[in-house]
């Protein structure tokens, strides 16, 4: 018996129906991805965007406005092997089930591609992810071409699928809003979780365990990316990863994690004391992150953009860092000479969606690109002070938060989808102390 993810194939359907209208006249070549034993598998985010198929070592062949337009390449069936490693489709149930024009064992790719390039103009290829896979392409384009000598035809290039593919998944349709809601909800019921049992003396690990549990119980497929559980000094870590530490009495739990269902993550973070009372100094901070973050959500609206909200938040992170005495001097001095560099080293968000770090472009034309209604980012704006930073006054000396929230840009006001995970310090204390 096979589970599928997706019952309902027409938003896969009408995504391929984009392509006529993008890129007539091209191939896209895509494929799944290989399984390895080592890790359990995911299916690779574009071909999975485009076909909704899920098994390992398949590719797919786009030929937008061509006739087959739409060719699937996929492992055989084979019983024997099927006991160990789970159901396969085949060719046969391949086509039937997921609609493709034609459908093929894998096997077959070599001998079926030089054929299904015949022609085209642009082809659209991933080059330099896997080497074998590149080697069978490049033949595949140049036999095509030796097929076609006599058209007149210009020479097969080679482009990056992102440039057209990548912009459709800025912009999601309604399937991917409600998937990416899904993903923010369960994963805010997560961290919420994770404040209502950490505890003085535990491990890092140990939160991320009931992390991963309330993840799971809601029926994510996986972690849509690395946790990373970081209390005391670890939190000024920005990508810590030891995850291994035992949480002390008045430190600071920094928790970035999301989950992934139907393919589509969340990205969350939430700092809060693991005791269950900020000091005076982590509140300071704390709010001081608070506020900014709150007042650059209020800012999201079509038209404005990523470039121009970090711009923001690098201005009132610098204001907050001197009101902390981290920094002394002009606003404007202290940002041309990138001084808040030191408390604030990252971007203020990415996109989200299939990948945690979506494709998609931030500028057009070397300008700003303007939010557009149903683009989905993140806000996250953090101040990190380091445990020996002499300049730093004492009390603050160790401290690190970020606040992150996965924004969805409306027709005039942003959609906070992680709202539900608790951030106010009223709401953390009582939360954490039970």
């Amino acid at each position: 018996m096979v589970i599928r993810t997706f019952n309902d194939l027409t938003p896969f359907q009408k995504r391929r129906a984009q392509l006529k209208n993008l890129a007539e006249g091209s191939a896209f070549i895509l494929f799944s991805g290989k399984e390895s034993h080592l890790t359990r598998f995911r299916v690779q985010s574009s071909f999975v965007y485009l076909t909704g198929f899920e098994e390992p070592e398949a590719c797919a062949v786009f030929r937008p406005g061509s006739d087959p337009e739409y060719t699937l390449f996929v492992r055989d069936k084979d019983p024997s092997i099927e006991i160990w490693d789970g159901y396969r489709y085949g060719p046969k149930e391949a086509q039937k089930v997921f609609s493709c024009d034609q459908c093929f064992s894998i096997k077959d790719l070599e001998k079926e591609l030089p054929q299904l390039l015949t022609g085209v103009k642009d082809l659209y290829f991933s080059l330099g992810e896997d080497s074998i896979n590149d080697d069978l392409v490049i033949k595949a384009r140049n036999k095509a071409q030796q097929l076609d000598r006599r058209s007149g035809n210009p020479k097969i290039s080679i482009k990056d699928p992102n440039e057209i593919i990548g912009e459709m998944r800025v912009i999601k349709d309604e399937s991917e809003v409600n998937w990416i809601k899904e993903s923010c909800e369960l994963s805010a019921k997560a961290h919420n979780h994770v404040m209502k049992n950490v505890k003085v003396g535990m491990n890092e690990v140990q939160a991320q365990a009931h992390l991963l549990y309330s993840f799971y119980e809601q029926e994510a497929q996986r972690e849509g990316y690395s946790s990373i559980i970081a209390s005391g000094v670890n939190a000024t870590i920005l990508h810590y990863r030891a995850n291994n530490k035992p949480m002390l009495n008045e430190e600071l739990l920094l928790i970035d994690a999301g989950a992934e269902k139907n393919y589509y993550t969340a990205d969350i973070t939430r700092t809060y004391p693991v005791n269950g009372t900020f000091t005076k100094p982590q509140k300071e901070v704390y709010l001081s992150v608070l506020n900014v973050q709150k007042s650059l959500i209020s800012l999201i609206q079509p038209g404005y953009s990523l470039p121009e909200l970090q711009e923001k938040a690098i201005q009132l992170l610098t204001e907050q860092m001197i009101e902390l005495g981290l920094l002394s001097g002009k606003v404007s001095d202290l940002i041309k000479e990138k001084k808040y560099q030191k408390y604030y080293p990252h971007g203020i968000g990415h996109y989200l969606g299939l990948d945690v770090h979506d494709i998609g472009r931030s500028k057009e034309n070397n300008k700003p690109r303007p939010f557009q209604k149903n683009m989905v980012i993140t806000v996250e704006p953090g101040i990190y002070i380091p445990h020996d930073d002499q300049e730093a006054p004492k009390e603050l000396r160790g401290i690190g938060v970020r606040i992150e929230d996965d924004i969805l840009i409306g027709s005039s006001s942003p959609v906070n989808m992680t709202a539900t995970a608790y951030k106010e310090v009223d709401e953390l204390e009582a939360t954490i102390k039970g």
